[in-house]
């Protein structure tokens, strides 16, 4: 019996999109002998799978419709290959970290995507991103790690502390386009995949690559599932700088994960739609109302037949109710008939009893840039730290559509967090539960900017302060309702592994290296370090509780009151072991560095399986090493 050692790769893009095709097409699938292993293994059969599409496949064809860039086929590689780094805990940096379920996470977008893919498959409700403009100036992601001088990129300052290299996609770059293409596409990839059946994502984008990414997001979700294109007013006021026209308004692009399983939600009517439609002339305890007919136009299919009105008054009419039921509508006054009992009889629509409105593609009178830089102004007192930030008032109208109250809302280009403050403020409207996890690569603050003379070195920090002041003000604000709210977040950073790298034979290291092979962790991991690893490992959410039991002086770790259970501890006794399975776990992990031969292992192993009464097969599967 061999204990396993938990897997620190992200997830394998190519093993989900195998998984996916095996469900709905098992028969295109063979076995093979890993050539590595010796393992067997599941392929498809390119044949088998040809002849079950029949005509409905093609390889290369004179003319076929395509959107493709130069790059295109290296981000969809980028974008299935595992990664081998970890998000590192930050509990300093956060608030309320034994409490809260919000993430803040620090580090590039398509890397963390990829490492909350096992965790957060197919959990996230909605997705919001404002990602960069492509303007010429704004940042961009770039994702070609292969670096002819490594030392020249490193001076010029285009090298993050994790040694990627990054720049800005100038206008005068030849592959202009086509480097933010490949940025964004190989992002969606990923980020499609965390989405629920029923959840959407929102993209706003102006027009310089909505064209673009219109296509890209058809082939990434499927031209079905495209829902609509919002159009946005940012602009209140008109801008006279312009040379021909002057722009005020951008895109907000909407795709389903699927649209059969899609729902939106209705949006309250505004207060002046309010006052011109709904009236009470005759002092209804229920209400304002509108009126509409009973009867049914001439051309419906409904039958024709007569009722009898209050006043006796016999109407045929092709109606929309019983007799019996236009008589409970007359007890409890619901019908208004005009012209004195002479004329055709109306229904009362109450607009307490009605969801809303369905929303439209015109969202002009949300809130503005204007709006979204006074909320700005008001937190920190300067409206220098971002250029462009979005209104909260408009993300808050987005969530109204999609979200739920317990839903897991996603921002990978979080910027200055107006998605968490929104969560927050709607949170605190409704009594919801909604949580979020924002990601922000932290891109260094200008020397000579107001937010670097603040104290702010990247835009992580603005972004996270930002949450700290908007959770003070909306409970400041709410007092009695936020008593459960949540304004807090933990902190999580992307790092390399935790573990050394041991890829060398042994005759190949030397002598003060040999311990590797004995306890590979780097020497500046806590056990939380570990603890969250194994998390990202082995798909557990990292918003989870957890409790920490110290146990004849060695700590152990309850994730969620038992869906992990870890001790890092360098020895493990029979005392932590009875103390860990009194959690009742799902998962177990240990250090392997713990067991000093392999008959410890065996003996922890046949513990837990009489302790747990667990099979060899649910032992196996539920003990791993680090």
């Amino acid at each position: 019996m061999e204990i396993q050692h938990i897997n620190t790769l992200s997830a394998d893009g190519s093993k989900l999109n195998l998984e996916a095709l095996y469900k709905i097409m098992p028969s295109a699938f063979t076995e093979v002998k890993d050539k590595n292993t010796g393992e067997l293994r599941h392929v498809i059969n390119w044949t088998t799978l040809r002849e079950l599409l029949g005509d409905n496949a093609v390889e290369e064809a004179d003319e076929m419709y395509q959107f493709t860039w130069p790059g295109k086929q290296q981000a969809r590689r980028e974008a299935a290959t595992p990664i081998d780094k970890t998000l590192r805990p930050v509990p300093e940096d956060s608030v309320d970290w034994d409490t809260t379920k919000n993430l803040y996470i620090e580090g590039d977008n398509l890397e963390v995507l990829k490492l909350l893919q096992k965790s957060y498959l197919g959990k996230v409700k909605m997705i919001y991103i404002d990602p960069p403009y492509n303007t010429g100036n704004d940042f961009i992601y770039n994702d070609d790690f292969a670096q002819s001088s490594a030392d020249y990129e490193a001076k010029a300052g285009n090298l993050d502390n994790l040694g990627n290299r990054f720049r800005r996609n100038t206008d005068s770059n030849g592959r202009f386009h086509s480097d933010w293409c490949s940025m964004i596409y190989s992002r969606l990839l990923v980020a499609r995949s965390l989405l629920t059946e029923d959840g959407a994502i929102f993209i706003s984008i102006d027009d310089g690559e909505v064209e673009n990414i219109r296509k890209i997001c058809n082939e990434i979700f499927g031209e079905i599932n495209f829902l609509t294109t919002l159009c946005w007013r940012r602009r209140k006021t008109q801008a006279n700088l312009a040379k021909n026209i002057s722009p005020v308004h951008d895109y907000i692009l909407v795709y389903s994960k699927n649209i059969d399983s899609l729902s939106f939600n209705k949006v309250p009517y505004s207060e002046d739609f309010i006052k011109k439609t709904f009236s009470n002339p005759d002092n209804d305890s229920k209400g304002v109302y509108q009126t509409g007919p009973l009867a049914r136009p001439a051309h419906s299919s409904n039958k024709e037949y007569a009722l009898t009105m209050p006043n006796g008054r016999v109407l045929t009419a092709k109606w929309s109710c019983s007799q019996e039921t236009f008589n409970t509508y007359v007890k409890e006054g619901r019908l208004v008939i005009p012209k004195g009992g002479e004329g055709m009889p109306r229904i009362k629509i109450y607009l307490s009893e009605l969801e809303g409105a369905l929303p439209n593609t015109w969202l002009d009178n949300i809130a503005s840039n204007d709006e979204a830089t006074k909320e700005i102004q008001s937190l920190f007192g300067s409206t220098e730290y971002f250029d462009f930030p979005k209104p909260t008032k408009l993300i808050i109208f987005l969530l109204h559509l999609l979200s739920d109250e317990d839903s897991l809302i996603l921002d990978f280009f979080s910027g200055s967090a107006t998605t968490a403050h929104a969560v927050m403020q709607l949170n605190a409207e409704d009594g919801g539960n909604r949580r979020y996890i924002m990601v922000q690569l932290p891109e260094e603050t200008a020397e000579d900017s107001e937010a670097r003379k603040a104290g702010y070195k990247n835009i992580c920090e603005i972004g996270k302060e930002r949450i700290r002041r908007a959770g003070k003000k909306i409970n400041e604000e709410n007092p009695l309702t936020t008593q459960d709210l949540d304004t807090g977040f933990r902190v999580l950073r992307i790092d390399t592994s935790n573990y050394e790298n041991v890829s060398l034979a042994p005759k190949d290291y030397k002598q003060e290296q040999l311990d590797l092979f004995a306890d590979n962790i780097k020497a500046d991991r806590t056990e939380l370090d570990l603890l969250f690893g194994a998390m990202l490992a082995w798909g557990v959410e990292l918003s989870l509780p957890m409790t920490t039991q110290t146990v004849e002086g060695k700590t152990v770790y309850t994730v969620n009151e038992g869906e992990l259970v870890a001790c890092f501890a360098e020895e493990v006794n029979e005392a932590v072991i009875k103390a860990m399975a009194d959690k009742q776990p799902l998962r177990i992990l240990f250090r392997d560095s713990c067991f000093k031969e392999d008959k410890q292992k065996i003996n922890l192993f046949e513990q837990f399986k009489q302790l747990l009464d667990w099979s060899e097969e649910e032992a196996i599967k539920n003990i791993r090493v680090i």
